[in-house]
């Protein structure tokens, strides 16, 4: 179920904002953190990608102007991703089409006790230490 609505989910955000899911989910990562930025291996786990996978999107989202790059202040080897103006406006459009979908694909289809079941099941399942 995860992968098929996973599909849905990108395949609505590229047919009405031509935006990846993996995209979506670093310009979101971007807007939650302190200061819309976080350094590049922070990103990478956050959005589960290797750090080589996330440098190839970062530069295709600095290249579409949605983030930037900025030299860490304390390690010269660090730098962090930043989200941009642009780019929390088309998070913004974006995230309508996505919350949209979730509510059609996944938690519209469930009743108010089913969503409070899954909510204690993952979050149980949350709390399990996972190494790395």
């Amino acid at each position: 179920m995860h992968a098929m609505i996973t599909r849905r989910l990108e395949a609505e955000l590229m047919s009405e904002e031509d935006l990846p899911l993996a995209s979506y989910d670093v310009l979101v990562q971007l807007a939650e953190a302190p200061e819309r930025r976080l350094r590049m291996t922070e990103l990478a786990g956050a959005v589960l990608l290797s750090r080589s996978g996330l440098t190839r999107l970062v530069d295709r989202l600095t290249r579409d102007g949605l983030v930037t790059r900025q030299a860490c202040e304390d390690d010269a080897r660090g730098t962090y991703a930043v989200l941009a103006p642009d780019g929390l406006s088309r998070l913004r459009k974006a995230s309508k089409v996505h919350l949209r979908g979730v509510e059609e694909h996944m938690t519209g289809r469930l009743t108010d006790n089913e969503l409070t079941t899954l909510t204690r099941l993952l979050d149980r399942l949350h709390a399990v230490d996972v190494p790395g």
